[in-house]
């Protein structure tokens, strides 16, 4: 073979290496299809990422939401159900609007698995969907093993209700039916978790109706951390509102959870057994199951790159929220929207070579102790370099006037209204 037969045949197989790369790659625009995007859960992250890519590519990009659920109830603002200040219908959305008015192709259905070669997300029903990038944003699974003694068959006689769902439901009448001057105990999550302040606000607004209904009882707190997001905002609201009402107890008293009961209700520390009427129990967190399955995790979460939120591990997937490591964000939905929309940017700027702006974040918490005593932490943020960095930070101050803590909890409402509203459409 002449050496300029040897350079053809290796420049042949070198452009047909190439093809086939590209192919694989991106196979809907490479055949001349518009570009398919699937999105995997449909919360804060993924219907944010869902709308966003959908309705500023102008129908360039084929978009696919899947989600299981027909309605989505929000985790934010589900302890002001449990609290009484709304109804469990106004925290469940629909996703009627996205598919009607965004074009989004909205299936209802598991995602099982994702093969990262073929570019495919296989589907409980047995189907296969295609895709030129994916948003993975399953939310959180739960360690049920990381408390001993609890277990995922015990999540309905102990809740832990932290998830999209009813279990907050069933916290709510177990708090509503508990006998006059009885204890409720909260065991929270270690870290890190979803919502860093939400199991105290939990705390709070199960304080707010047994000070009502039942002021003679008693919550206790059993943490396995030592500290707590708000805490000294927290502790100054309970001894306001509810005296004497909630104990939180730290592992430098308890000594560590040692064992729960289920079924006895009870919660042995190396300090002592604390015994319960009613219980419930937050155990550690990881990743949802399909980026486990997806081989995007490290650990129990998914490492990204800041400024676009793909993952570390394939360039063409995208975590969101809860199941990424994004740094200083904390993780709940406003994390998960503003990523979202950061994510969106950038596979419309990759799928289309529409502009790509610099990533920039943004957060804040809100929590309500009582009526009308709203506090706040957040963030904005920036991508630098290795992880996603807080340029500025705020939080409520301990001692604020009433007048600042109403109008604190008024723009928590006005923010729900429009989040749900940039969610959903």
């Amino acid at each position: 073979m002449s050496v300029s037969s040897k350079m053809n045949r290796r420049r042949f197989n070198t452009l047909l290496g190439a093809a086939s790369l590209a192919t694989l790659a991106t196979p809907n625009i490479a055949l001349g299809a518009k570009p398919k995007v699937v999105v995997v859960g449909g919360g804060a992250g993924g219907a944010t990422a869902a709308r966003y890519i959908a309705k500023d590519s102008n129908g360039e990009i084929d978009v696919t939401l899947v989600e299981p659920n027909k309605r989505y109830y929000t985790c934010f603002f589900s302890n002001l159900y449990l609290g009484g200040f709304r109804d469990f219908a106004s925290i469940g959305h629909g996703y009627d609007r996205l598919a009607t008015e965004h074009g989004i192709n909205v299936v209802h259905d598991w995602a099982v698995s994702v093969d990262g070669a073929a570019k495919t997300v296989a589907l409980g029903s047995g189907t296969s969907l295609g895709y030129d990038r994916l948003v993975l944003s399953p939310g959180i699974d739960m360690k049920y093993d990381s408390v001993p003694g609890y277990s995922i068959e015990a999540q309905s006689r102990v809740p832990h209700g932290w998830k999209s769902g009813t279990q907050v439901q069933i916290i709510k009448a177990q708090v509503e039916a508990l006998p006059e001057g009885g204890t409720y105990i909260m065991v929270p999550p270690p870290n890190p978790y979803r919502c860093p302040p939400g199991p105290y606000e939990r705390v709070s607004m199960i304080a707010h109706i047994l000070s009502q209904k039942n002021p003679t009882a008693k919550i206790i707190v059993l943490d396995p951390k030592e500290k707590f997001s708000k805490q000294g905002l927290f502790s100054e609201g309970w001894e306001k509102h509810y005296p004497g009402m909630v104990e939180w107890i730290g592992p430098d008293i308890h000594g560590g959870i040692a064992n729960v009961d289920t079924e006895a209700l009870s919660v042995e520390t190396d300090f002592d057994t604390f015994k319960a009427d009613a219980m419930s129990v937050i155990p550690g967190q990881k990743a949802g199951a399909i980026a486990m399955q997806a081989g995007v995790t490290d650990g129990d979460w998914a490492p990204i790159v800041p400024a676009s939120m793909q993952t570390q591990a394939d360039e063409a997937i995208y975590v969101l929220g809860d199941s990424s490591v994004a740094s200083a964000m904390p993780k709940s939905g406003f994390s998960a929207n503003s990523q979202a929309k950061v994510a969106a940017n950038h596979i419309r700027a990759e799928l289309t070579g529409s502009r790509l702006f610099d990533a920039r974040f943004a957060n804040t918490c809100w929590s309500l102790i009582a009526p009308d005593d709203g506090v706040k932490v957040g963030a904005r943020y920036q991508a630098g370099a290795e992880s996603i960095e807080s340029v500025e930070s705020f939080i409520s101050q301990t001692g604020e006037s009433d007048e600042l803590r109403k109008a604190t909890y008024e723009e928590s409402e006005s923010w729900y209204a429009a989040m749900t509203e940039d969610l959903f459409g």
